[in-house]
């Protein structure tokens, strides 16, 4: 058994689908090596069979039942079981090059996807990015699946071909220029297969993409009475995924019928041939049943090498597709860092378009009249756009962001959300995103988070299952959980978009308290407006406007420390936060299927009914 994914899957060539499955198969040589030998060892024993059939033949009606006879049987059976185990060791390296091979594309495209952030979604359409990892990957896979075999069956027959000429000449020529002149005739439709496959791969991409926009906007549609608009959209563009199906099938089914008729064609002249020639004393019967053997077993190379070009078109057309992927320019990170010696911790976070300074091992809130603002303030902390974010760059320790290397920086600065994303798998793995941690900090985390009832929803505990984007929690739970989360990367920085937003108050009471204590003395950042969570931090930051304007307590800013101005605005923001009947977040659970959690806010005053 083989541990997959791999632990690192590697940087691939990007110069074309060629590069990228040579350096697949370099990759997993060794794994690759073991199959085609099992291949070559596989098809040259059934090379031999007919070989030693004939002569087994002319034996037995030359001296009878005898030694010779029996030393023949022998051979014969030991050739069956050494080709059987050959066989059936050979399908475990076949299925295990498969899974290498598709499991490192799907790897690298989920990686790239990681990395490149918004820039993919900007380049490329959804669905061409799902169907990368969904359909062009198994196809990348198939076609080191087959390469054993299509290697074996080469070694086959030029054994064939070299037995047949010790035979007989015509009929070794027969059987050198016979079966290329099949292959290449069959080698004729690969191109427009290819061809063809690829529009199809275009069309079916696009029907993704429009299957998963509509699913999204689902509701939105249903409320502007979009939803027929978009319905016949992808119906017209099932159809044509439909009809270049068709297109495919029907070449494919050219070649499948000229994969039967050609070899079966040459058997027939073969056949022909070599009895005609035994009729004449030419050749022995042994040598005839020998003729006739290859001719039958021939055609299984044939079916082996028609396979090996329809799974490397296949392949080919998928590589270039994955490509399509791995060529998007990250947002972050794309040029080499010009500082290799990072600035020592404890140094100090600082956003120079706005003045916001993160001072080490302070817990400080930034408040804005404007949410999105303070959002596009602390995504800018995290660096996840160097182009956008170089006329407003972010200095830590002096040193500007994008020119730190992007590991040192995302291992240093840790941003969270204010719509948290949530993976399939054990709750335990979705906490520890970063490996090492126990169970009793896992559990320290889920306090600190309030999320006890998340703990005791969940099946099995930490050992239970998330489904996809944890579905199966509540709004508020979620974002409880994506806290814990959070503060489990112990960051030297950790920047936190209304981490409380989708609680009620009383939760957010608690885990205020418990988040200024966890973080105390580490440096923190809270956007929020929240009375309660400003209450705990060691400083407020207010920024109006997109510039920092006054620093101090909470306290203090409401008592009008910086100016009655400023405590005016300051009142305005807080007051406003407090009066709000929903949270930021109410979205998680007017979509969700379980209903509100009893901690969350979204369960105060929500509406009910109205339009689906």
């Amino acid at each position: 058994m083989r541990s997959l994914p791999l632990a690192d899957p590697g940087t691939p060539p990007l110069r074309g689908p060629a590069a990228y499955l040579g350096w697949l198969a370099r990759r997993q040589w060794g794994i690759l090596l073991a199959a085609v030998t099992c291949g070559v060892v596989q098809f040259a024993c059934q090379a031999f069979l007919p070989y030693l059939t004939g002569r087994a033949i002319d034996d037995g009606l030359e001296q009878g039942f005898g030694p010779d006879l029996l030393s023949a049987a022998g051979a014969l059976l030991a050739l069956g079981v050494l080709s059987a185990a050959a066989s059936a060791v050979g399908h475990r390296f076949d299925v295990a090059n498969w899974l290498r091979a598709a499991f490192t594309t799907s790897q690298l495209v989920g990686r790239s996807t990681a990395r490149t952030g918004h820039a993919v979604t900007a380049e490329l359409p959804t669905g061409e990015v799902v169907s990368a990892v969904a359909n062009d990957a198994l196809r990348v896979g198939d076609l080191f699946a087959v390469t054993a075999r299509f290697i074996g069956s080469l070694t086959a027959y030029a054994a064939v071909a070299v037995l047949m000429l010790q035979v007989s000449v015509p009929l070794g020529l027969v059987v050198v220029l016979g079966l290329p002149t099949v292959a290449a005739v069959l080698g004729l439709l690969v191109k427009p297969l290819q061809r063809r496959q690829s529009a199809q791969r275009e069309a079916s991409g696009r029907l993704t993409t429009l299957g998963s926009d509509t699913v999204s906007g689902l509701r939105v549609l249903r409320g502007i009475g979009g939803e027929s608009v978009f319905t016949g959209r992808y119906r017209r563009q099932s159809q044509l995924v439909r009809e270049r199906g068709e297109h495919v099938a029907v070449t494919q089914s050219w070649l499948d019928a000229l994969q039967v008729l050609l070899p079966g064609m040459f058997v027939i002249a073969l056949v022909w041939l070599g009895a005609h020639m035994a009729l004449e004393g030419t050749i022995t019967p042994g040598q005839l049943v020998t003729t006739y053997g290859y001719a039958a077993f021939l055609g299984w190379p044939v079916q082996n090498a028609t396979e090996f070009l329809q799974s490397a078109t296949r392949a080919v057309v998928a590589a270039r597709k994955v490509l399509t992927v791995l060529r998007v320019v990250p947002a972050a990170g794309a040029a080499p860092a010009s500082v290799s010696t990072p600035p020592p911790p404890g140094s100090p976070l600082v956003d120079e378009a706005s003045g916001v300074t993160l001072e080490a091992g302070r817990v400080v809130a930034l408040v804005c009249a404007d949410p999105d603002e303070s959002a596009r303030i602390a995504t800018r902390m995290g660096r996840f756009d160097d182009d956008a974010e170089a006329p407003t760059p972010v200095r830590l320790g002096g040193v500007p962001l994008r020119d730190l290397p992007l590991a040192e920086v995302r291992r240093r600065v840790v941003v969270a959300e204010a719509m948290p994303q949530l993976f399939s798998g054990s709750l335990a793995a979705g906490l520890d995103v970063r490996g090492g941690a126990r169970r009793e900090d896992l559990l320290d985390a889920i306090a600190l988070a309030d999320a006890q009832d998340v703990l005791d929803s969940v099946p099995d505990g930490l050992d239970g299952e998330l489904p996809e984007k944890g579905r199966s929690l509540s709004g508020g739970q979620r974002q409880r959980v994506a806290l814990a989360r959070a503060l489990l990367t112990q960051a030297e920085i950790l920047v936190l978009v209304e981490p409380t937003s989708a609680v009620d108050a009383h939760t957010e009471a608690r885990i205020a308290a418990r988040l200024s204590d966890a973080r105390r003395g580490r440096t923190t950042l809270v956007v929020t407006a929240s009375p309660l969570v400003l209450d705990h931090v060691d400083e407020v930051q207010l920024v109006v406007d997109g510039a920092l304007v006054a620093r101090g307590t909470h306290a203090a800013l409401l008592d009008g420390a910086a100016g009655p101005e400023v405590a005016a605005t300051y009142r305005r923001v807080v007051g406003r936060r407090m009066d709000d009947d929903l949270p930021v977040e109410e979205s998680f659970d007017r979509t969700d299927p379980r209903g509100p959690s009893s901690t969350d806010r979204s369960a105060v005053d929500l509406p009910t009914g109205g339009a689906a």
